[in-house]
């Protein structure tokens, strides 16, 4: 039965054409029976005809079967042609108009027509009886109610259709929206990895530098020291790419993530490594801790020594020779405060307002995203004495 309601679902012109050619059938009959002569006048069958003919077209041509409608009950009006079967099709088009997407002047139309249908039905061929003037008044009413409830019938499909076509596109556009936000998402998560791998790549391998600059340097004159500085190249080359892999493991899909080496986030206690392998690479650090330490939301651990290890990078950078840097962790009651501070040359003013001078632009610019993720706040600028001033406040709880 599923079967057969579709396939006449996908054919609606051959069900309209089925229709069409009962309805001639019926007229045909209903002429013959009823014509006091040998037969019907001439002018009745065309008649019939085209009314079958717009039955089976209504849907494939709306407007024109409504033009052809009117004509052809303009022509039953000068021929005198009393009403028939197939006059049916009349109230068939007005539904079909009103419940299609037809231009409004169409829609108008087909109201009107039935509108005027019945009265001038009733006006050009009242009943043979005599009636009174209420009974007739009744009966065009009658005659006109239907037309009226197909119009609005009409119109009611047309409108339905009209909202579930716009629910399909609003949920098109929702699905086209997700999408988008999904790339959004896969783009800003790049970035964050990019981030991360800047913080590596800049901080270990500016440590690499230096110490091998420093070992060619007393390769000859202090071996021991050459050796020292060989050592921490290596320390520090190895942090550098563990720390990569468990960056590139986070891209890797399809793996069994025990089959890879990862390697936990960085936290707080690390920061004191941290120090102490920027103080190997030269660089004088003062570092202390203010406060109970205590656990902190992992978010808040990570953007704090990534911060650390951002300003004492800028500082070895930018600072210039012989410059010192201090380190101040405070653990508040709701929240964490870090203070970075180095006394050398200062920062061009780029580096504090324009995000860095990294190339990228990565610098304080990874900094004021990890902070604003947690719901800090940062403050970044040159110190009145001379160097440069971080300052960060990390709420445990995001705002």
């Amino acid at each position: 039965m599923q079967r057969v309601y579709d396939f006449l679902r996908r054919h609606p012109t051959g069900v309209d054409a089925f229709w069409g050619v009962v309805l001639l059938v019926v007229s045909l009959v209903s002429l013959a029976s009823s014509a006091p002569g040998p037969g019907p006048d001439w002018i009745e069958i065309p008649v019939a005809v085209g009314l079958s003919g717009v039955m089976a077209l209504r849907r494939r041509f709306p407007e024109q079967m409504l033009i052809a409608t009117v004509a052809l009950g303009v022509v039953q009006i000068v021929a005198d042609v009393h009403v028939l079967p197939g006059d049916f099709v009349m109230l068939v088009i007005v539904y079909t108009v009103a419940a299609r997407d037809t231009p409004r002047w169409a829609r108008r139309l087909a109201l009107a027509g039935g509108l005027v249908a019945g009265p001038l039905s009733m006006l050009l061929w009242p009943p043979e009886e005599q009636v009174s003037v209420t009974a007739r008044v009744f009966f065009t009413i009658v005659m006109t109610v239907p037309f009226v409830l197909a119009w609005v019938l009409g119109d009611s499909m047309r409108t339905r259709r009209a909202y579930f076509a716009q629910l399909e596109e609003r949920a098109m556009r929702l699905e086209r929206e997700r999408e988008a936000q999904s790339k959004v998402a896969v783009a800003a998560e790049r970035a964050r990895i990019a981030r991360e791998l800047h913080d590596v790549v800049a901080h270990n391998v500016s440590v690499m530098v230096v110490q091998a600059d420093g070992a060619a340097y007393v390769l000859d004159a202090a071996p021991d020291q050459a050796k020292q500085a060989l050592e921490t190249i290596s320390t520090t080359g190895r942090q550098a790419l563990a720390e990569m892999r468990r960056l590139l493991g986070v891209l890797r899909t399809g793996d069994d993530p025990e089959s890879g080496e990862y390697v936990p986030q960085p936290d707080v206690q690390q920061i004191e490594d941290l120090v102490e392998q920027v103080r190997r690479s030269g660089l004088t650090v003062d570092f202390r801790i203010e406060g109970t330490p205590r656990p902190l939301p992992s978010g808040v651990e990570l953007t704090a020594y990534r911060i650390v290890q951002e300003a004492l990078t800028n500082s070895r950078k930018h600072g210039g020779p012989e410059v010192g840097a201090s380190v101040r962790l405070v653990y508040f009651d709701d929240g964490l405060g870090l203070l970075v501070e180095d006394d050398g040359r200062g920062s061009s003013h780029e580096l504090y307002e324009d995000g860095g001078v990294d190339g990228q632009g990565h610098g304080l610019i990874g900094m004021r995203e990890r902070v604003g993720m947690v719901g800090g706040t940062l403050d970044a600028g040159p110190r009145p004495g001379g160097g440069f001033r971080i300052s960060a406040l990390l709420p445990l709880k995001p705002a």
